[in-house]
């Protein structure tokens, strides 16, 4: 085994609890290695004027850490899953996708104890065209917001009085500590997650063996292949952040359910499917919930 591993991760805090996490993990799997962080700062971090879908996508968050994969100034590269983009360029490989944290969405407000407590007109923000989608579809009384930055930026707007309330990743508030901080987790049934919510996954460059090696330990079979099926359900209606799209599976034996919707954030119409099948072909399940999507007319529903 190597004895140094860099880990290359963006600076905000959330991300830094990422990559600490993997070199603690590894650090344990392999003593005496020294597993060490380059922290940077990606245009994702930059750019936060505008919504994500209007200057790039979630590929922003990851692109720095690749030049780095490339020039060999890091080995590994942590991320969240939901900002990997669906289709990595050839030189790069997901070697590892690691156990699920909780996938869900969570409500987080000061005044309020849950989405049903808020008034008409309460102002709600949020990152993700997805939420904005499932707010309007469920709560079109309220008035929705961009809220842009890291979770403790977020959490800062929302108590100097910015927002009412917001709607976030659980996953993230765990991480960091901001458990008291959740009101009301948000059912999957009303909110349905990302692909890939909850979840880490470790990039490589595709022909290093003795990183793909490295982290090999740190895979978790049912989480990849969960986010398998979520993730191709994104590739199949296009796969970036423009498409207010979510899709969750769950595994139970040997058979994989997933449920998948997409639909305009504008007008909070939607359509959803559930399907389900063999665990070993989460293709193939994405490609039959993509096609009943596309039946149902999920094309037409898409802002343009």
């Amino acid at each position: 085994m190597t004895s140094r591993w860099i880990i290359a991760t963006r600076a905000s805090p959330l991300a830094l609890w990422q990559a600490e996490h993997v070199q603690a993990r590894l650090a344990e799997l392999h003593p005496g290695a020294r597993v060490e962080l380059l922290g940077m700062t990606t245009r994702g971090d930059q750019i936060l004027d505008r919504a994500l879908s209007k200057v790039g996508g979630k590929g922003l968050f990851i692109k720095e850490l690749e030049v780095a994969l490339l020039e060999g100034r890091a080995q590994l590269a942590v991320h969240s899953l939901k900002d990997v983009p669906m289709d990595l360029a050839p030189e790069f490989r997901l070697a590892a996708v690691m156990e699920r944290e909780d996938p869900r969405d969570c409500f987080v407000s000061v005044r309020y104890a849950s989405l049903d407590e808020l008034p008409r007109g309460a102002k709600v923000g949020t990152s993700s065209l997805r939420r904005e989608l499932m707010l309007r579809a469920h709560y079109p009384h309220l008035d929705i917001r961009p809220v842009r930055g890291n979770v403790g930026t977020r959490l800062a707007k929302l108590d100097r009085g910015d927002f009412d309330a917001l709607l976030m990743a659980a996953a993230g508030l765990k991480r960091l500590g901001h458990v008291a901080r959740i009101r009301q987790i948000l059912p999957t049934s009303t909110f349905l997650p990302a692909p890939g919510q909850g979840a880490l996954g470790v990039e490589i460059v595709a022909g290093n063996a003795a990183a793909a090696a490295a982290v090999a330990p740190l895979e978790h079979a049912a989480t990849r292949t969960a986010a398998t099926a979520e993730r191709e359900v994104s590739r199949g209606l296009g796969g970036s952040c423009e498409v207010p799209l979510a899709a969750y599976a769950e595994l139970e034996g040997d058979t994989l359910k997933l449920r998948a919707l997409v639909g305009n954030h504008t007008s909070g119409k939607f359509v959803e499917v559930r399907v389900e099948g063999a665990s070993a072909e989460p293709e193939a399940l994405a490609a039959r919930a993509v096609a009943e999507l596309k039946a149902r007319g999920a094309l037409q529903l898409l802002p343009t």
